[in-house]
């Protein structure tokens, strides 16, 4: 088993938690309401899947308040930041053999 699909993490892998945690990399932590509109997925669908993302480990889900108004923020975890690097390795090598291939 050598092909660098079998690197790709499961859980990062679905197209909205894979979103997540992208705009999740590129920040130290980031306001819910910010990653539900760059991810322009709804409150529930984003609850839920960084609910998903938090019980692998990859992602902290912190709540407080800004003034009198409660706030949520999403984190990468270091086990997070990791799984990513490693699945987004995987994605290029997967598109470097396939660009080995000259097409038809």
């Amino acid at each position: 088993m050598n092909h660098p699909r079998h690197e790709l993490d499961e859980v990062i892998h679905a197209p909205v938690r894979f979103s997540i945690v992208a705009t999740l990399a590129a920040a130290e932590k980031a306001e819910f309401a910010y990653v539900r509109d760059a991810v322009e997925v709804s409150d529930s669908v984003l609850s839920k899947q960084a609910t998903t993302l938090e019980k692998a480990g990859y992602v902290k889900i912190t709540k407080g308040y800004v003034g009198k108004r409660p706030r949520t923020w999403l984190s990468l975890t270091a086990r997070g930041r990791t799984a990513f690097a490693a699945h987004v390795a995987a994605l290029r090598a997967i598109t470097e053999a396939a660009g080995d291939v000259t097409p038809s």
